[in-house]
């Protein structure tokens, strides 16, 4: 911190003209000097609007350029200043303000950036013209996020959805320490003796204990739009969780205006990920209907559609397959987004009509994730965020 912050008034003004930028009509009067300036030189070059002279009389002038050299030293110079958190936001910025997609193409842009969910996105949708040189940089990045997420998120799903496995099967004559008290008790209060304030049950539930052999099947299936990056990332991470699950028999669908079935990747999300092709039309019916024609067991089959369902195929057919799926018996969850960005533009009138259905749409962020499978594995209402 400089001597100008240790001043409570004096920080505010440091603070305001961090974010005012220096213009004549910022009003602090708060001129900048060392690391601070140098924190402003950064800021402008990615949010400033033009050559100004800033307040530290210093010529400074927006924009990063086009070449890589200036904006590997920009990289630099955001990591050493600020937070990860805020590195990351800067890129993100950096990248759809400037345009600075192309430059990721060059490997020693790659190894300067804060790797995150986005910047993966970014990656992906620059696969197809990114050179041999550039690959194996790019997929050390993803699997770096990958692992990350992985380490993040295995270990409480794996431990949720083993819990709602067991709950799903249900016994009519378990052991003490099976019992299900909660359904044990609602199903004898007729049973409930005033005088001793007791129940006396003469049916006891419990939960079954999930064996080794496959008790679900979950079809995974994602629109890879371009909107949808960050959903594919997780969604990836998720079905090779999901697929390290004996009683899970997982299956990961991506689909544009083609379908594209990477079940056999699944062991490495890496490769899953480099399989997607981010961009294109969408066509929700054909994948869909490609779906439904791998469910083989309907009653213990539980179908996750992403999308922000902007449908180009056929609407009334994706109805009908969604309604034709829930009256065999599938559990249908259709998620607008698996991010934590929230619910991205989506069709609304399409949404209404799987609500209809009994399939209402929402975005979901990965924490709630698990809690929304175990839902759907053990049939009862989804825990659908109140904002959505």
């Amino acid at each position: 911190m400089t001597a100008q912050a240790t001043d409570p008034t004096q920080e505010r003004l440091r603070r305001w003209r961090l974010v005012l930028g220096g213009d004549a009509a910022d009003g602090t009067g708060c001129a900048l000097q060392g690391q601070d300036a140098a924190m402003d030189g950064a800021l402008t070059a990615l949010y400033g609007k033009g050559d100004r002279q800033g307040q530290s009389g210093r010529d400074r002038s927006a924009g990063l350029g086009a070449s890589a050299p200036s904006v590997a030293r920009w990289l630099g110079d955001i990591r050493t200043y600020f937070p990860s958190s805020v590195v990351q936001v800067m890129q993100r910025d950096a990248i759809d303000r400037l345009g600075l997609s192309t430059l990721l193409l060059e490997p020693e842009m790659l190894e300067a950036v804060e790797a995150d969910v986005h910047l993966v996105g970014t990656l992906l949708s620059l696969n197809k013209a990114m050179p041999e040189t550039t690959k194996e940089t790019a997929r050390a990045v993803v699997r770096k996020v990958v692992e990350d997420l992985e380490k993040r998120l295995a270990t409480r799903t794996r431990a949720t959805l083993t819990g709602a496995l067991d709950r799903s099967a249900r016994v009519d004559r378990p052991r003490h320490h099976d019992i299900d008290w909660n359904r044990t008790i609602a199903a004898n209060l007729k049973h409930y003796l005033p005088e001793y304030r007791t129940i006396v049950p003469e049916r006891l539930i419990g939960y079954g204990r999930a064996s080794q052999s496959v008790k679900k099947e979950v079809v995974l299936c994602i629109d890879q739009s371009g909107s949808m990056a960050a959903s594919v990332v997780y969604a990836s991470v998720f079905g090779a969780v999901l697929a390290s699950m004996r009683s899970i028999d997982t299956r990961l669908v991506v689909f544009d205006t083609a379908v594209v079935d990477l079940t056999d990747q699944l062991d490495d999300p890496v490769d899953v990920l480099f399989g997607t092709q981010l961009g294109g039309g969408t066509d929700i019916n054909r994948a869909l209907a490609y779906c439904q024609s791998q469910i083989t067991r309907p009653a213990e089959t539980v179908v996750v559609l992403i999308s922000d369902l902007y449908e180009g195929g056929i609407r009334n057919e994706m109805l009908k397959r969604v309604a034709a799926m829930k009256a065999s018996g599938v559990q249908f969850v259709a998620l607008l987004a698996l991010s934590d960005e929230g619910a991205p533009a989506y069709d609304r009138e399409h949404a209404a009509a799987l609500a209809a259905l009994g399939a209402p749409a929402f975005a979901c962020t990965p924490d709630l994730f698990p809690e929304v499978m175990a839902a759907a594995i053990e049939k009862r209402p989804l825990p659908i965020p109140e904002t959505a």
